[in-house]
């Protein structure tokens, strides 16, 4: 266990809450040759905001793609290049020039950026889902079912719902007294390392519950049960090659979903098994990569923004 500096001191507040100013975040420390997994996490938060930014770009520009697909596809964007800068410089930060200290407050303030991020990820997801569902179930019906005033209704809501939803558990780690380590065996403070801190002086059932109840990649599965019962029941009976471009719609869309989700719930599902340096290199991967592979999975493909590229391109 890493100490704190001689200068640091537990503080008490009236309500007898203790708090530590300061937590450490030993993430990546004593991981051999790590110095090259930070030269691969730079190369990658680097092309997550070449290819967002583009991808922003380009839809904001073309008025052909004014359409409630590419509100959604502009969200995810956005919200990809928000939650890696939020996350990897930080982390880079920390692990290159040795400040692994963060106070108190930057840790919770560090845990709600990422976090609120992570799950509008998920519910870009489930949004862009919904929109390719009703495009190929009912394509008569698409605008209808999926007009612009809805699509921004459903992005509003979603942001706002992952506030929500990282907020309510912010507010049980407020509660708690942190009275032996301050060292966070993660790469950011997470909920779970945050809260097993104060195990030892404090009662964390409701937070080891909430840790289960709303865990950030757990949206998904929404997503991904979308595009089995779409699949079980659907394809059969259209055209041939409706159904070859509805299977190739769900099948890029549900590799995107599985390099985010799979990786993340192995780790959770076997985290006592599991060593700790390859669970902390593990859960960052899933929480850059999907970022980096959005535009080109998701968008990049899509024969709307092909045929955007071709007439801007000079």
């Amino acid at each position: 266990m890493t100490s704190l500096p001689s200068d640091l001191s537990l503080t008490e507040n009236i309500t007898t809450i203790i708090r530590p100013p300061y937590f450490y975040i030993s993430g990546f420390t004593g991981i051999p040759h790590m110095k090259y997994y930070y030269v691969f996490l730079c190369f990658v938060y680097i092309m997550s905001l070449i290819g967002n930014t583009f991808v922003m770009f380009v839809i904001s520009m073309d008025r052909s793609l004014h359409s409630p697909k590419y509100i959604a596809v502009f969200n995810l964007a956005l919200t990809d290049v928000c939650g890696t800068t939020a996350l990897v410089p930080n982390l880079l930060d920390m692990f290159l020039f040795g400040r692994q200290y963060i106070s108190y407050d930057q840790c919770l303030a560090n845990y709600f950026f990422v976090v609120i991020f992570l799950f509008m990820q998920s519910f870009n997801l489930i949004i862009l889902s919904y929109d390719r569902l009703v495009a190929i179930c009912r394509p008569l019906r698409y605008h209808v079912l999926v007009s612009h005033r809805f699509m921004f209704q459903l992005t509003g809501a979603a942001w706002v719902f992952a506030v929500f939803i990282v907020l309510f558990p912010l507010s049980f780690i407020t509660r708690l007294s942190f009275c032996g380590s301050v060292v966070i065996n993660s790469y950011f403070c997470d909920h779970y390392p945050l809260y097993s801190l104060a195990a030892p002086c404090s009662d964390v059932l409701p937070n080891r519950v909430l840790s289960h109840l709303i865990p950030y990649k757990n949206p998904n599965k929404l997503s991904v049960l979308t595009y089995v019962l779409y699949i079980s029941f659907h394809p059969l009976s259209l055209h041939r090659s409706l159904r070859h471009r509805a299977i190739k719609t769900c099948t890029s869309h549900l590799i995107l979903v599985a390099i985010y989700y799979l990786p993340s719930n192995i780790t959770y599902l076997f985290v006592f098994f599991i060593p700790s340096n390859i669970r902390i290199i593990n859960l960052s991967l899933t929480s850059v990569l999907p970022p980096m592979l959005n535009p080109i999975i998701y968008v990049l493909k899509t024969e709307e923004f092909k045929v955007s590229r071709k007439h801007s391109a000079p």
